[in-house]
Parts: structure tokens; C-alpha cells; sequence
């Protein structure tokens, strides 16, 4: 995000004004529509628009209301541009943390939606493009009182981040040891003297109450104000700024119960009789305990990232780089787009690239879960993370940095466990109000045993106040849901399933139809030339020789085995002119003076030439699954050409595992009916939606979702990218085009169907340890906080202390990510699928 001059700024009057940029206006009336638009918005004053900066100037009677002005401009027909950008944040430590964040970057003006991950410690912002300075984001979130940091932009830069999360678990291992050490003499001495009367009779007799009183409060009040003063710290500009979190809660807890018995310590005569009594093993078990469960958090958390590190680690760090005729390593950073590179048995390859020399196997199991090395020769393309077999070659590097698959790879797996899901909704409600309750309800307890309790009932009222304080801190009920992403995601990209987003997890669940395309989904998207049967008066040689020299341009599969057919046999292919495509239906080109068309009958008929002399044999091809095409010299039909995609040996068992899964099988192609309908039969497909043209895959997947039906489509074509978008869940397989990938919310990198039930799994495993995760964070504290607040005395005279409160807080979060760890042990139900590069290193 950049700084812009229309930053929204104070008026007279109360008036805000913003700059808007619009793209698509051409001309006057193009300005005046959109001013007209604007004016209608309730609370706008003006509106100037600028045709040469294409930008809106509003006035704001108040509060400028961005969504209603950017709905009114693209209800006129224009479009404002948005951009988007992450920020880390320090110092969150709970939901409410969350929750205050997003709504003060929310109240950033030009800022549209922001969305904050307790786990990843990340908020990702929608903005009017040019609207927010980065300053702007950085000041709210020090305003709601939390460190923001710039968000990594690089493999590097998630190396830093690495770091600065090492230290961080170095600190608290540093503080709970402090804080450990000093809280056992405390905690062994005075809970030893309730339990053995003997060792207390001890105690007063050798060393005196008061002296005992004095250590206890030396070492408490060291443990309150040197661990624990990261409570403070955040804690008390939360209370000033009347936004209470997590941190407040605690220091409100613990220095109530160092506060009380330091009164009880120095001036006991100004307490009611009987009640001078000191809790300093309370104040100093609380912060050692919370201390404790903050460092199992933060090691749980480093463990649920382990997939990025993985990835991460996959790269090579330096490269032999061509300069002045010789190689030399240099850094990886130091690789630009048209170095030549030379990559030697063993190594890792550095980048993206295309082959000049040499040729050897390279290890792609990173990338495509394929065990087997591939060959890799001159015009081979090569994957920067894999790694090099026997032999050496040199390549031209064509992606660098954030542009190799490898960086475009990890970007998909943090944008994913960054996401949030729909089901977070309801935590979002929860938490707005739940610490402000919390603290009425401890005011209320307290109130209720000071004027209600037993006595001492001073001692009982601060005792159990002090115990809702401590054990309703909510963090298990943040880490939820953003733990258990984490974990499911990363777990999934080891296994070659990529989420782009976290809604796709969650709505991957509930599918009821897979919608599969045929060509290199279900097939093996490599067809070959089986039949060649030429008309009367056609030789045969002479026809497959100007057939594929028409096909030679074209990039379609079936026009590749039409010409590998020709060069087998040795058939010479001719210069041709006027070469036309004609999408779904077929081509044509002239060549030797001969006009030549190759395409499905259809393309025949709209040339108006018959193809019925060749109906026995389409029908016959047709029941053995291969697509016939019709070639036709000068407008005579001269041949009928049979092609056979064969099925990937994977795509039965794939198919039998969807349907052991309750769903329904769909396949749309743009093959003839007959063709269609014997692969379904084949393999069991239940619908079939036959001889469908590129375009037409949308209004397919949008019939299949008639009644309700939650529907995903697999496909990996340019053609297939708005099927991908329109569906409910797109799947792309990643042996595809980038244009598919980039149109899918899931993307298998294995190029294997066997990978869409495998991330179904995974998607209903992920959404039911969510489940588990929210089950037990709101039932810990809807159960708890009435014991914590002396609900069961009447029932046995049973009181939570506030150490055993701090001690069930702590538990309750390292429950909630213990459970979401459980999902690093997935194992796919499908095990054809080969674990990738990540999840050897994972085994290793």
C-alpha cells in the first residue's frame, strides 16, 4: 500500500473526505454518472470526479461509509481498485487481541475488511488501492496496543520471522525458569504447612511467621515484577484504554492476590480480623503457570508451522552461475531471469529454467509426488527445489525469487493458514463480549462472598474473584480454529494438496457432486492415433502427411499424437498458410494447394460436408472409448481419424473412493456422446455431460448445482479456469496449465485424482478437529467459570484456588493445540498417492 494524496483527512465542520481511484471511464458522461452515483449515498456531501486522474474526491457528513460508495460506483458500471497487504503482529495473546485488532484496522479510513490469525500472528488487509499508507495500518495497531511489523515478502524473510519466533521461545523458556525457581520455595513451603501440621508447627517454631512472610514476599514480588511483567506490559494500557484482554485478566488476578497479602504483610491491623492472611504462592504460582503455559503455546505453534519450514528448506542456497565463460557459486539471491546456470549430480536445482545442454533425471517427487526421476534434455523445462540425479546440464533460469513454483507453493500453503473460516464467525461473536463479562463476573462474585460468604469473607470474596479472573482467559477459544488450519494444511501440502484458501477446507466437506473433465483429469491427457481410415480414392500416407502438417501448429493433444503418428512412419510434413483454429470444433490451413479441415463432425457439418459414409465405424470406435475426427481435402471427406486417450491407471480406484465417500460423479468433455458414455461406463461415472465447447463448462456446473447441490470441479486445461472459478470448490490437477491453478481453490500437485478424495478427507478431518478444538474451549469455561466462582461450596465446601485455575487456563490452550497437532499423523485413505519432498523430510 502506498501513501496518497486523497488520504482522508478532517474537514471543517466535522466533514471527512476520501480519494477514490475508478477505472473504466472514458468521457465526460462517464464522470457524470458516476458523480450522480455517488451523490445518492446517504451521508455524502460532494463529489468531484476526475476523468484525467480517474479518481472520486467525496465529502462525508461524518463517517465516510467506503462500502456503500465502492457498491454505488460498480452499480454505474466502473470498477475501484483494491489492494491487498499483510502485516505481522506482536503481543496478541488471545481472541479478544484479535478481535480489538481487526476492528481497529477496520476504522482505518480507506480500508475495506481485515481479517487477524491468533496462530500466525498475522492480519490480512482489503483496501481501496492507494488509499492506506502503510503508517496509517502500523498506527492503529500500536493505537490498540500491539507491535506491528512488516509482513515477509520472501523464503528470506520467512527465515526472519523464524527467528524472531526463536527468540521470542528463548525468552519464555528464560522467564518461566526464573519464575519456577523462585515460585517452588514459596509454593513447597506453604502448601507443605497446610498439608503436614507438623512441618508447619516446624516452621513457626525455627524461623517465625513474619520472617517467612518477608521471603515469601521477596521472592513473589520478583516473580510478579521480572517474569511477569510482559502481563504488565500489555495488561494495563489494555485497562487504561478500557479494552480488557488476556494479559489484563491476569495481572488483575495475580497482583490482587500479591496486593492483598502484601497489606496482610506490612499493615495486617487495617484488615478485618481474621482475614490477614498472605496468598503470595497464589500471585507467584499464577504467573509461573500462565508463564509455563505460554511457552508450551509457542513451542505447539513452531511445530504447526513445520510444513512451511519443510518448504522452506527445500531451496537450494547458492548456485554455479555462468560469468565470463566459467561457473561460479554465488548466492541464491544473486540468480537473475537469464543467467545460464550449470546444475552437477547431486545438486539441488536452484530455480525455475529451461534446458540449453546436457541431460540427466531429475527428482520431481517435490512437485508432482511422482517417485520416478524424469529426463530432462534441452527444452525440458525444470523446477527450481528439485533435485538432480546422475547427470548435468546447464539452463537458462526463467523464474527467480517470489516467481518460482517453489515460492509461488509456499505463498499458497501461508495464505491458506492465515485464512479464516466461515465457522470463526461465531467466535468473532463470542469473544466481543466475553472478557468484558468475564470481569463483571468476577466483580459480581467478589460482591456475593464479601456480603454473602462465611468468614473471613473478605479472604473468600478476593480468593474466588481472583480464580474467574485467571481460568476464563480466553485463548483457548483463538486458537481454535487458526491452530487446526494450520496443521490440516500443512499436513495437506505434504501430501501434495494444496488449499489456496481456508474456505475451500471448510466447504470441501460438504460436497455433493465432483464435476471431472475428461482430457488429463480422468485421462492421461496424452492421446494416441489408433485407426486412420481414409475414404475412396485417398491414399493413406499422402492424407496422415497433410493432416499433420496442419496439426504441427496447433497445441490440442490429439493434433501432437496425429503428428508423432506421421513422423514414426517417416511421412514428410509440408509448409502450409492461413492456419485458423476454431475453438471446440477443429482447424484448417492450406498446404501444397490443397485446402485441408480437420475437426469433430460438427466442424464437417458446418463446413457442409456429410460424414455418413463413415457412421459404422464412429459407432463402433465409439463403443471402444475413442473420439473420432474427420479430415476433408478441398471440401471432399477424405478420412476418419480415431485418437485414444488412455485412462490413468489411478482414475477407477479414485472414482470407487468418491463414491465410497456418498458423492455423485459427474464428467463434462467436448467428446461426441458415444465416446463419453463408454469412459462412463467404464469407470462407473454417474452423469455425463457430453460434447460441451469451452465455454459451455459453466453453464454445466451451474445445471449440475440445480437442488441445492454443493458441487467441486477437477480440471487442469486454460479452458477449463472458468469452470474452476464458477464452482463451489475448483480443483486443479498441478501437472496443468498456471492459468488453471491460479482459477482453483485447491490445487493437486501430484497431477493424480486419487488426490481429490484424499483432500476431502483431510477437509472433513480438519473441520472435525476445529469442531473438537471449539467443543472444549467454550465448554472448559461455560463449566469452570461457575466452579472458579464457588458454585459447588454448598455442595462439600468445594473451592477452585486460584493456582489450580491458572493451571487449568494453561492446560485448556496446550489441549486445544495438542488436538490440533493430531493432524500432522493424517494419513491419506488413498495410499497410491506418494508423499511428497516435504513429507519424506517430515519422516527423516
Amino acid at each position: 500500500m502506498n501513501a496518497h494524496s486523497g488520504w482522508p483527512r478532517p474537514g471543517t465542520n466535522n466533514d471527512v473526505r476520501q480519494s477514490i481511484g475508478i477505472e473504466g471511464m472514458t468521457c465526460a458522461s462517464c464522470v457524470r454518472r458516476v458523480e450522480l452515483a455517488i451523490g445518492k449515498v446517504p451521508g455524502v456531501k460532494a463529489a468531484f470526479v476526475n476523468l484525467a486522474t480517474e479518481s472520486a474526491d467525496v465529502t462525508f457528513d461524518g463517517v465516510a461509509d467506503q462500502a456503500a460508495i465502492i457498491a454505488a460506483i460498480s452499480s454505474a458500471g466502473y470498477h475501484v481498485p483494491t489492494e491487498a497487504a499483510e502485516v505481522e503482529i506482536e503481543g496478541m495473546t488471545c481472541a479478544s487481541c484479535v478481535r480489538r485488532v481487526e476492528q481497529a484496522l477496520a476504522a482505518v479510513p480507506g480500508v475495506l475488511k481485515a481479517s487477524v490469525n491468533l496462530a500466525t500472528e498475522r492480519a490480512t488487509i482489503e483496501a481501496i488501492s492507494g488509499a492506506v499508507a502503510p503508517s496509517a495500518i502500523e498506527a492503529a495497531i500500536r493505537q490498540a496496543g500491539y507491535e506491528p511489523r512488516r509482513a515477509a515478502a520472501s523464503v528470506g524473510g520467512s527465515e526472519a520471522r523464524q527467528e524472531a519466533k526463536d527468540k521470542e521461545l528463548r525468552l519464555l523458556k528464560r522467564d518461566v525458569s526464573v519464575a519456577a525457581i523462585l515460585t517452588l520455595p514459596i509454593f513447597l513451603l506453604e502448601m507443605g504447612s497446610h498439608a503436614i501440621p507438623a512441618f508447619h508447627h516446624w516452621l513457626l517454631m525455627n524461623i517465625g511467621q513474619r520472617p517467612l512472610f518477608l521471603a515469601f514476599f521477596v521472592l513473589a514480588t520478583i516473580v510478579q515484577f521480572g517474569p511477569g511483567m510482559r502481563f504488565y506490559r500489555k495488561g494495563i494500557p489494555a485497562l487504561l484504554r478500557l479494552a480488557p484482554e488476556m494479559n489484563s485478566l491476569v495481572i488483575l488476578g495475580s497482583t490482587a492476590a500479591w496486593g492483598y497479602s502484601v497489606v496482610a504483610t506490612f499493615a495486617p491491623s487495617v484488615l478485618p480480623a481474621g482475614t490477614a492472611n498472605v496468598y503470595y504462592e497464589a500471585s507467584a504460582v499464577i504467573i509461573t503457570l500462565i508463564l509455563l503455559g505460554r511457552f508450551l503455546e509457542a513451542k505447539a505453534k513452531g511445530r504447526t508451522s513445520e510444513a512451511i519450514k519443510r518448504l522452506i528448506g527445500l531451496q537450494a542456497k547458492t548456485a554455479r552461475v555462468q560469468h565470463n565463460g566459467e561457473f561460479l557459486d554465488v548466492l541464491l539471491e544473486e540468480v537473475r531471469v537469464g543467467d545460464v546456470l550449470q546444475v552437477r549430480p547431486g545438486d539441488k536445482v536452484p530455480v525455475d529454467g529451461e534446458v540449453l545442454g546436457g541431460s540427466s533425471y531429475v527428482d520431481e517427487s517435490m512437485i508432482s509426488g511422482e517417485p520416478v526421476p524424469v529426463i530432462k534434455s534441452e527444452g525440458s523445462q525444470v523446477v527450481g527445489g528439485t533435485i538432480n540425479k546422475t547427470g548435468s546440464f546447464t539452463y537458462r533460469a526463467t523464474k527467480v525469487g517470489a516467481d518460482t513454483l517453489l515460492a509461488q507453493i509456499i505463498r499458497m500453503v501461508e495464505a491458506a493458514q492465515g485464512s479464516k473460516l466461515p465457522i470463526q464467525a461465531m467466535v468473532d461473536k463470542v469473544t466481543a463480549w466475553f472478557v468484558p463479562t468475564v470481569m463483571a463476573a468476577a466483580a459480581l462474585t467478589f460482591l456475593t462472598w464479601l456480603f454473602f460468604g462465611p468468614q473471613p469473607a473478605l479472604a473468600f470474596a478476593l480468593v474466588n474473584a481472583v480464580a474467574v479472573l485467571i481460568i476464563a482467559c480466553p485463548c483457548a477459544m483463538g486458537l481454535a480454529t487458526p491452530t487446526s488450519i494450520m496443521v490440516g494444511t500443512g499436513r495437506a501440502a505434504e501430501l501434495g494438496i494444496l488449499f489456496r484458501n481456508g474456505e475451500a477446507l471448510q466447504t470441501l466437506k460438504g460436497i455433493d457432486v465432483v464435476v471431472l473433465d475428461k482430457t488429463g483429469t480422468l485421462t492421461a491427457g496424452r492421446p494416441e492415433l489408433t485407426d486412420l481410415v481414409v475414404a475412396e480414392g485417398f491414399d493413406r500416407d499422402r492424407v496422415l502427411s497433410l493432416v499433420a502438417s496442419v496439426e504441427v501448429h496447433s497445441e490440442h493433444p490429439v493434433a501432437a499424437a496425429i503428428v508423432a503418428t506421421a513422423k514414426a512412419n517417416g511421412l514428410p510434413l509440408h509448409a502450409i498458410e492461413g492456419f485458423d483454429a476454431v475453438p471446440g470444433f477443429g482447424v484448417k490451413a492450406r498446404s501444397g494447394g490443397h485446402e485441408i479441415a480437420i475437426g469433430a463432425d460438427r466442424y464437417m457439418a458446418q463446413l457442409g460436408i456429410e460424414v455418413e459414409s463413415f457412421s459404422e465405424q464412429a459407432t463402433e470406435f465409439g463403443r471402444k472409448a475413442r473420439t473420432p475426427l474427420y479430415a476433408a481435402i478441398d471440401g471432399r471427406l477424405a478420412a476418419m481419424i480415431a485418437v485414444s486417450d488412455p485412462v490413468k491407471p489411478t482414475t477407477p480406484q479414485a472414482i470407487r473412493a468418491l463414491h465410497a465417500l456418498g458423492l455423485k460423479i459427474a464428467m463434462i468433455t467436448g467428446d461426441n456422446r458415444r465416446t463419453a458414455e463408454a469412459i462412463a461406463a467404464e469407470l462407473g461415472i454417474d452423469e455425463v455431460v457430453a460434447e460441451v465447447l469451452p465455454d459451455g463448462k459453466v453453464d454445466a456446473v451451474k445445471r449440475l448445482r440445480d437442488g441445492g447441490r454443493v458441487v467441486s470441479f477437477v480440471g487442469d486445461g486454460i479452458n477449463d479456469a472458468p469452470a474452476l472459478a464458477e464452482a463451489d470448490v475448483g480443483l486443479a490437477i498441478g501437472t496443468g496449465t498456471d492459468v488453471a491453478i491460479e482459477s482453483a481453490d485447491v490445487v493437486l500437485m501430484s497431477g493424480d485424482l486419487l488426490g481429490v478424495a484424499n483432500a476431502i478427507a483431510l477437509s472433513k478431518a480438519t473441520i472435525r478437529n476445529i469442531r473438537q478444538n471449539l467443543f472444549w474451549a467454550f465448554a472448559y469455561n461455560a463449566s469452570l467459570i461457575p466452579v472458579a466462582a464457588g458454585a459447588l461450596y454448598t455442595f462439600g465446601g468445594t473451592l477452585l484456588s486460584p493456582m489450580l485455575a491458572a493451571g487449568a487456563m494453561a492446560l485448556s490452550s496446550v489441549f486445544v493445540l495438542a488436538n490440533a497437532l493430531r493432524l500432522k499423523r493424517f494419513q491419506a485413505p488413498l495410499g497410491a498417492t506418494t508423499p511428497t519432498a516435504a513429507a519424506k523430510t517430515a519422516a527423516a
